[in-house]
């Protein structure tokens, strides 16, 4: 009440944690295809910074759950993940969420950096040599999954979701193509896949 009262009267704004802020995005965000890891990396913050007020929250008060992780084991891109999270909170809460007064939840977010991910291999395609000693240690069914993927492009989750009734057949080509709804697409676009013609005559979907 008393916050309630500064902040009507003052304009002040009331304390908010990072626990509360953390619950506002879940629920504003059930949409997003990655809402699941997002839900598993603010539960390993929570311990550490979940009772943290939004406004004292930057890079020194996270030091505890780098350590910590940093003790786990854990890869530079994994932590990065939990501040890009984190970030991600603060710049709401200083930009969107507004309170009946029409107050930010934040008045400015504190810089959250990532750390410098120095071991991080850059990708490469595969060379014919690499693909094939690939293939020959999955079992079968993993292997032909493989295959599909390395000539079509296909995402694992779209892999795993393709369904016969999305393939329309090509005549002109003596072949098919899929057509992916949006749904299942992670950007929410529609996707073409074009099938290799050995792949289609492997009978590999």
């Amino acid at each position: 009440m008393e916050e309630r009262r500064q902040s009507n009267v003052y304009g002040i704004r009331p304390a908010r944690t990072f626990e509360q802020a953390a619950a506002r995005y879940v629920l504003e965000h059930q949409h997003k295809r990655s809402i699941t890891d997002d839900i598993g990396r603010l539960k390993g913050l929570m311990p550490w910074i979940g009772s943290v007020p939004l406004e004292k929250l930057h890079m020194g008060t996270l030091q505890p759950w780098l350590a910590h992780r940093k003790r786990q084991g854990a890869t530079v891109g994994t932590i990065n993940h939990g501040f890009q999270i984190t970030r991600r909170i603060l710049n709401l809460a200083s930009s969107e969420w507004m309170d009946e007064q029409g107050l930010t939840w934040l008045h400015a977010p504190a810089k959250i950096k990532l750390l410098p991910n120095t071991n991080k291999r850059p990708p490469y395609p595969l060379s014919w040599d690499e693909q094939i000693r690939l293939f020959t240690e999955l079992p079968q069914h993993l292997e032909e999954m493989a295959l599909f993927a390395v000539n079509s492009g296909c995402r694992v989750a779209e892999i795993c979701d393709l369904r016969w009734e999305w393939e329309v057949a090509v005549p002109e080509l003596e072949t098919s193509v899929f057509i992916v709804p949006a749904a299942r697409v992670k950007n929410g676009e529609e996707r073409l896949v074009v099938m290799n013609k050995m792949i289609a005559s492997q009978g590999v979907v």
